[in-house]
């Protein structure tokens, strides 16, 4: 989705957003009854929830099913989720009435401040909740990895980053395109802002000397590198997941993939193996932030719906895949198949607080992007 807002508008709209979240957030200190939410969210209509995963199908089935009431789950894109949401409410026709949408710069930048879509923190729950992901309510932070094949390599074939630029892997590197996939230039931007002493870092390490660029980062200089060492691009994780894992190559990818596609070992007899102890990390997490459209006919329900996403219950379908509930008390289960549970401290973290940033770098590292690829 190509941003529509200028930067400085976008700071002014999310200044009148912060306000209104401090409103919500005095709010969530007042006495919580969940038994009074479920007999009201009964008297309402049915709900539709929004997401970028196929698992919201049974997860709103299985909060129909706890609750008794209707509900249905939908498989909608992150920008086509925008697209919908920003239309029906401009034409006073409001279908779905959560989201939980995994762009959480356009999140920020556009569907709260305009007043398209509102965030709601369960205040029994708010204790439970780091506070950086309260405010929008983050539900979960998802993976993105650097996987290869086990059924070539006993162990990850690189160790750090930087051997993904030589020339040992020019057109064998399969990922998502960042001119499609927005989280992966929000990636770059995260990189650049919270992590570039470790990517000059592993420089050095690979090296043995001081990175020398004329990029305005380390980052810039190791994604400038990467796109010209022609990495396979694809237009999802299915196929960069077949490119690395698929049984019977010879000469297979290294790959970035969600954690989820590693479900594929059992369900088709991929060959999936995290990259353990890759330097700087092992991969990045992005946020799925959880909204209430504005003019909803059932807030109610729509709040009932966030409070059990935020349980271990109500997020089950999901972190079997690997995705991380930010409820504190809420761990990835023992048979999570990607094993990032164990490398959690090996992966770059997403901060909410500089979202707003991405947002406003999003075309600039698209354009560094597409002028440094080479096929």
């Amino acid at each position: 989705m190509k941003r529509t807002m200028i930067g400085g508008m976008s700071r002014v709209l999310c200044a009148s957003a912060l306000a209104a979240t401090l409103a919500s957030a005095a709010r969530a200190d007042e006495p919580f009854d969940l038994d009074g939410l479920i007999a009201a969210a009964k008297k309402e209509k049915p709900i539709t929830v929004y997401d970028s995963t196929g698992k919201i199908v049974e997860m709103a089935k299985n909060f129909a099913r706890k609750y008794d009431l209707s509900a249905e789950g939908s498989k909608v894109k992150a920008s086509a989720q925008l697209e919908m949401i920003i239309r029906e409410a401009r034409a006073n026709n409001i279908q779905g009435d959560v989201s939980i949408v995994s762009d959480a710069p356009a999140a920020v930048a556009q569907l709260i401040p305009q007043g398209f879509a509102e965030s709601w923190l369960p205040p029994d729950l708010a204790s439970k909740i780091p506070a950086e992901y309260q405010d929008p309510l983050t539900v979960v932070t998802s993976a993105n990895v650097w996987a290869y094949n086990t059924q070539i390599f006993d162990k990850c074939p690189v160790t750090n980053i930087w051997e993904l630029t030589e020339p040992k892997w020019k057109g064998k590197v399969a990922m998502q395109d960042p001119l499609g996939k927005a989280s992966y230039v929000d990636w770059f931007n995260q990189m650049a802002k919270h992590g570039d002493d470790k990517v000059a870092q592993a420089y050095r390490e690979q090296y043995g000397k001081d990175l020398k660029t004329g990029a305005e980062s380390a980052t810039a200089a190791w994604v400038k590198a990467l796109a010209a060492n022609a990495p396979l691009l694809t237009d999802a994780d299915a196929a960069a997941a077949d490119a690395v894992g698929a049984p019977g190559q010879s000469e297979p990818f290294m790959g970035l993939i969600s954690s989820a596609k590693f479900r594929d070992n059992a369900d088709q007899g991929m060959k999936l193996g995290l990259c353990k102890d890759l330097k700087p990390w092992v991969g990045w997490l992005y946020p799925g932030v959880g909204l209430i459209t504005k003019g909803t006919d059932s807030p109610n329900a729509a709040k009932l719906f966030i409070h059990y996403i935020m349980t271990e219950e109500g997020i089950a379908p999901q972190a079997i895949d690997g995705k991380m509930s930010t409820n504190k008390d809420v761990g990835l289960p023992a048979d999570e198949p990607s094993g990032i549970g164990k490398v959690l401290d090996q992966l770059l973290p997403y901060a909410m607080t500089t979202s707003l940033d991405d947002w406003d770098a999003r075309e600039t590292w698209q354009d560094f992007w597409r002028v440094n690829y080479q096929k």
